[in-house]
């Protein structure tokens, strides 16, 4: 039996239930993949069952603001990942008529969509004949060729493909690549993989070399940034201050609360200071009811470490000028509302742990 054979039988056998594995429909291939960029399946798979539920096909999900998408998408992180995927439905029903593109080289040109998610979307939808490369793919072909070179290297990329291209079935190439990536997802796994129940345990050479926990081989270049937020949550008579990042920055279009970036965490009396200076108003006229402890968020390339002071006014005038120093950004809300707008995981954490602020 040839490789491709072997595989797509094993997949046949083990596939999990997944429901975009039920259609041909490029248009929910395209959200699926979009959502389970960097992105567990068990997490990812409630939050398309949202977006179909919510915007069942192509224009519906054009026709939605950004800003509930960006709801829709709370606590997925990644952001861009949304607002790109809200501008590729814009396009599509623009330029393409609602009628998803049915070619690579269309489908490569649009927002967000790069060389794996396009060989998804044309050998899924379409049984077009173009290998999928993903995380799960590169370490069952890394292991099973024993490739020694960095997978996230430009020589290393280049050679799973070619070896992808050898191998991939050319009537089921959709059937092929699910295959694939399910089998590094559930038997080839990054840690304490069952080589003793696989198939390709006669065939593996890391596994004839016993090497597999050495392969595959990454180059490390990730700088981690560290950034400390004071946020000041502002309320006043059952209202609150929220924040739009409007910047290029993390958080894009989301919302936070009004706050002051620095390089370590100041001592409660200068947070005091910085804050009566930035808003233009004097220490007597406020009052800080609470300071939170460390929160730590995570992000790929940054490491975010927040604090959160609870500051009440004096009185309603002192309040309302905050709002004419940024007019732009700042919002007043009632804070039962808070929940209507897009917020950071960071942001949403700490108002699930502090409801009686």
């Amino acid at each position: 039996m040839k490789f491709s054979e072997k595989i797509i039988s094993w997949y046949i056998i083990n596939k999990r239930d997944l429901p975009w594995r039920k259609t041909a429909d490029p248009y929910k291939i395209w959200l699926s993949e979009i959502i389970l960029q960097q992105t567990r399946i068990e997490q990812g798979l409630k939050y398309y069952l949202k977006f179909i539920d919510n915007y069942p096909d192509i224009n519906s999900l054009a026709k939605a603001n950004e800003e509930q998408i960006l709801k829709l998408w709370q606590g997925l992180g990644y952001y861009s990942r949304a607002r790109n995927m809200h501008k590729t439905a814009r396009v599509i029903v623009d330029k393409y008529h609602g009628n998803f593109p049915d070619n690579y080289s269309d489908i490569i040109n649009l927002k967000g969509i790069g060389d794996y998610t396009v060989a998804a979307i044309v050998s899924f939808a379409y049984n077009q004949v173009y290998p999928v490369i993903d995380g799960n793919i590169m370490r069952f072909l890394s292991r099973f060729h024993e490739i020694k070179t960095a997978v996230n290297s430009a020589k290393g990329k280049k050679q799973l493909f070619a070896l992808a291209s050898e191998l991939i079935d050319q009537e089921q190439p959709g059937e092929f690549n699910q295959a694939m990536m399910e089998f590094g997802a559930l038997q080839c796994k990054p840690h304490n993989p069952d080589c003793k129940k696989c198939i390709f345990q006669s065939e593996c050479k890391a596994y004839k070399q016993g090497n597999v926990s050495d392969i595959p081989v990454k180059i490390a270049n990730i700088k981690v940034r560290k950034r400390y937020f004071h946020y000041f949550v502002l309320i006043y008579n059952g209202q609150i201050y929220l924040n739009k990042r409007i910047k290029n920055d993390i958080w894009q279009n989301l919302y936070d609360f009004p706050h002051l970036e620095a390089n370590r965490f100041y001592p409660k009396s200068r947070v005091i200071e910085k804050f009566t200076s930035q808003f233009k108003i004097s220490q007597d006229q406020i009052q800080i009811l609470n300071t939170s402890d460390e929160y730590k968020h995570i992000l790929t390339h940054q490491r975010i470490l927040a604090r959160f002071y609870v500051v009440t006014f004096q009185d309603q005038l002192i309040f309302q000028k905050i709002k004419t120093l940024n007019s732009n950004q700042f919002i007043c809300i009632k804070k039962e509302t808070i929940n209507k707008y897009p917020l950071p995981r960071l942001i949403d954490k700490y108002l699930t742990e502090n409801q009686n602020i």
